[in-house]
Order: structure tokens, then C-alpha cells, then sequence
């Protein structure tokens, strides 16, 4: 039961139990004050011949008019308490379906800030903390417990700030670095004196180089996509996929890896250059990691399936793969920098979609990726 309707009930039973207490001691008085003997009353009654009246008697005798009855006690005070039980039952009847309603409309506005806070908590993410409650009203419990929950988001919102603005600025500075030593690399290599000893050094401290080049690369992409889009456009979504397996063709015929393809027109509202690393990056985790005679399964419906064969991934390892960093043990000879799918996830994130994966049936991975598709479609 919700929190609305537990207040209603509670409500409504707290004065169900005030009315039975107040009708039972209503009745106990109306006993102990009610009269048990005799006693006149001045009532017109019809005097029709053979007319008799339970627990009336006429009297024309004894000083008393000729229209005066005499009830017995007992008889009256019974009538008497039975009606009053009654019509106090009825009425406490109908005043609590009355005390429900009522109980129902103020617990809604008593909870209305509650609810207000729990919309605010729904529509926040990591990239979009912008959102506050701002709940007017008196100085009471709710009013402070919404002040704190936007003063805790004013800290959160500096919080994520200042960790991606120091990745983004951090992967920067370190960019310039890495060139210097690439260009010393290669004009040493170049040395016309270069022994062999050096020139099998040089290569593979610019294989190195290469990869702390990629991984600068991608902390960048990703600080970008975990801060959002700062601008949107409408994107093919199947012709970025085109570009992205013409651009792998050369690995994956290294590799020798087979692309499987079938994909419809997809529009999507965003950033180009993100989603194009989106569907590179898992096009390229699906050939590193496969094996030799492999193949890549790509389908594009209602959402983007990149399915590959390979080693074969359990199920508890796959939400680790999302994180930065984390690959199998397996796959760690591989030049993957353990970012692909981080930035996936980040990248959709940023455009309002999700990302999904499982292990694949014999080996391999398979990774959905849900991007809300506009419903602008282009003419045949």
C-alpha cells in the first residue's frame, strides 16, 4: 500500500474508533438518565374503535385529560434507546465515508512535496543535475528536507564537475608529452647509425607510446560523453554503421574476422562524433576480442545488436565489462585499453538510451545498445 493510502485508512479508522467511543457513551448516558416508571405524556392518538397501542394504556380517570396516555417506562425507554442506536449508527456511517474522502485530499497535499522530490530524484542523472525541488512553503519538515536535498544535489553537481573537468584537463596535459616523446622515437629511429638493438627498442616503445596515445584519447571521449551534448543533430544512424565496418575492414581482415550486416534506416537525434565512436568502439571490441575464423553478427532494428564469436564470457564477468578499466583475464594480451565499453555505455547514456549485454551461446558477446530512434523517417 502507498504511503497516501495508508494515511487515508489511518485516518478514517482513528475517527471510526472517536465515533463508536462517542455513540457508546451517548447510549450508556441516555440508560443511566432514562426514566423506568411510569410516566404521562400529552399525545394526540387516532380514537378510532378497537384501536390499541403497544405499551399504552388511556386514562380518563385520576385528574388527568381524556387525551392523556400513560406509557410504561421501560417499554419507552427501550424504543427510545433502539432509534437513537440506530440513527447514530447511520449517521456514523455516512460521516465516514465523508472522513474518507476528506482524508484522502489532505494526504494527498500533505504528501504533494514528497511527491515533488520523488519526480526531481527520477529525472536526475549523472549528466543532468541541474534540477532542484525548490518547494515553497512554510518553514516546516518538508520544507527542510527539500533544502537538504537541494543543497545535496549543489554538492554532487560540484562534485561531477570537478572529477571530469580534472580528467578532461589532465588527459590534455598529458597529450603533449606523448607527442614529444613520439617524434624523439622516430627521429632516433631514423639515425642512420640506429642498431638493431635500438631500432627493436624504438618499435616497441612507439607501440607504448601508441597505446598511452588511445587511452589519453578515450579518458577525453569519455569525460565529453559524461558531460552530456552541448549540441544535437539528426544522425543516420545506418550510414554511421557503414562508415564504422569500412573504417574496421583492414583489422578485421587482419584478424580474420567475417562482418555479418543487416540494418534499416535509423534516425537519431545527436552528436555525430560521439556516436560515431559509440558503433566504432563496439565493432572493434567485437574483432579484438573474437578469435581467428571468427565472425561479427550486426543488426540494426529497433535497436543496435553487435554480436561476435570468441572466448567464452560468464555471465557474473559481464557487468564488470562496463566498467573503466575491467577486462577478462583472457583478454589481456589484447591492445584494448579496457575504455570500449565505458564509453559505450556513457555515449547512450548521454543520448537517453541504454546499453545491455550477455554472454553469446558458444563463446563471444553479445551487446545491445537502445537509442530513442525520432520519428522523422526519410522519403524512399
Amino acid at each position: 500500500m502507498k504511503l497516501r493510502t495508508r494515511l487515508t485508512a489511518w485516518y478514517a479508522g482513528v475517527f471510526l474508533i472517536a465515533g463508536i467511543a462517542l455513540i457508546g457513551l451517548n447510549y450508556w448516558l441516555l440508560a443511566e438518565w432514562m426514566p423506568l416508571e411510569g410516566m404521562a405524556v400529552s399525545r394526540a392518538l387516532p380514537t378510532e374503535a378497537g384501536a390499541t397501542y403497544p405499551g399504552v394504556a388511556a386514562v380518563e380517570a385520576g385528574g388527568l385529560p381524556a387525551d392523556t396516555l400513560v406509557v410504561s417506562g421501560a417499554d419507552f425507554a427501550a424504543d427510545t434507546m433502539n432509534t437513537v442506536l440506530w440513527q447514530s449508527v447511520i449517521a456514523l456511517l455516512v460521516a465516514a465515508v465523508i472522513a474518507v474522502w476528506l482524508g484522502w485530499v489532505v494526504a494527498g497535499r500533505v504528501l504533494a512535496p514528497l511527491q515533488s522530490i520523488t519526480s526531481t530524484a527520477h529525472r536526475l542523472e549523472a549528466e543532468q543535475l541541474d534540477r532542484r525541488i525548490e518547494l515553497d512553503g512554510p518553514p516546516d519538515e518538508l520544507k527542510e528536507l527539500a533544502d537538504t536535498f537541494d543543497g545535496m544535489l549543489d554538492r554532487l553537481a560540484s562534485s561531477f564537475d570537478s572529477q571530469k573537468r580534472f580528467v578532461a584537463n589532465a588527459s590534455h596535459e598529458l597529450r603533449t608529452p606523448l607527442a614529444v616523446q613520439r617524434t624523439l622515437i622516430e627521429v632516433a629511429l631514423g639515425a642512420p647509425d640506429a642498431s638493431d638493438d635500438i631500432r627493436r627498442l624504438g618499435a616497441h616503445l612507439l607501440d607504448t607510446n601508441e597505446r598511452s596515445e588511445k587511452l589519453i584519447d578515450g579518458l577525453l571521449l569519455l569525460a565529453r560523453s559524461d558531460r552530456g551534448l552541448a549540441t544535437r543533430e539528426l544522425v543516420w544512424l545506418d550510414e554511421v554503421l557503414d562508415d564504422e565496418i569500412e573504417t574496421c575492414a583492414a583489422l578485421a581482415a587482419e584478424k580474420k574476422v567475417t562482418f555479418g550486416v543487416r540494418s534499416r534506416r535509423y534516425l537519431v537525434d545527436g552528436d555525430p562524433v560521439l556516436l560515431a565512436h559509440l558503433v566504432g568502439n563496439l565493432l572493434r571490441n567485437a574483432v579484438l576480442y573474437n578469435e581467428p575464423g571468427g565472425s561479427v553478427t550486426v543488426e540494426l532494428d529497433r535497436e543496435l545488436i553487435v554480436s561476435n564469436t570468441g572466448p567464452t564470457v560468464p555471465a557474473q564477468a559481464v557487468p564488470g565489462l562496463f566498467e573503466p578499466f575491467r577486462r577478462l583475464r583472457d583478454r589481456t594480451g589484447t591492445a584494448g585499453s579496457g575504455l570500449g565499453l565505458s564509453i559505450v555505455q556513457s555515449v547512450a547514456r548521454a543520448h537517453h538510451g541504454s546499453v545491455k549485454a550477455r554472454p553469446n551461446g558458444g563463446g563471444g558477446l553479445v551487446v545491445h545498445v537502445n537509442l530513442p530512434e525520432t520519428g522523422v523517417r526519410q522519403p524512399s
